[in-house]
């Protein structure tokens, strides 16, 4: 992760303080203390009517040639939800209705330290499989033939749908 040396308001340098029970960076010029916060994502957890689940294999790093389920970082004025529906579209060229909030979770990330995920589950779909965005491969998947997964609270929803909400596992 890229260490800020100065203030994004006023340009003045950053030095580490203990504020608030935590080291955080303060500026010496305007006081600002510089909060920083993880890094919002949505992704979406799709089952067909066979009960696989819809992955895609990236085609960018981090975890590139890895498949991970469609989704992304969550735009300035756009809900976890929308961000989810936007990146399923993009990704895939399928158009998904949000079923429920799944799961929420943290990823390291090598640029942004920490990425905040939410995963909603989508049973009602429509179109047809396109790759498109950042991904070079869209496919569904059973799960007992899952290859390997980008990220580990990716693993975390898809074992969390298929032990609570699976029909095939009830």
């Amino acid at each position: 992760m890229i260490q800020k040396k100065f203030c994004p308001y006023c340009a003045g340098p950053l030095v580490e303080s203990q504020i608030e029970g935590q080291l955080r960076k303060r500026c010496t010029q305007c006081q600002t203390i510089l909060y920083e916060n993880p890094v919002p994502a949505a992704c979406v957890v799709l089952i067909d009517s066979q009960e696989r689940v819809l992955l895609a294999k990236r085609k960018v790093d981090p975890k590139a040639g890895y498949w991970c389920l469609p989704g992304g970082f969550v735009e300035l004025g756009e809900s976890p939800e929308e961000a989810a529906i936007r990146e399923l579209r993009e990704e895939t060229g399928l158009q998904g209705k949000i079923d429920m909030l799944l799961g929420v979770s943290v990823d390291p990330h090598p640029d942004y330290d920490t990425v905040l995920i939410t995963a909603f589950l989508i049973r009602s779909f429509q179109g047809s499989i396109m790759a498109g965005d950042d991904v070079s491969r869209a496919d569904f998947y059973f799960s007992e033939t899952l290859p390997d997964i980008a990220f580990r609270s990716h693993s975390h929803f898809i074992r969390h749908y298929f032990s609570a909400y699976s029909r095939d596992h009830k």
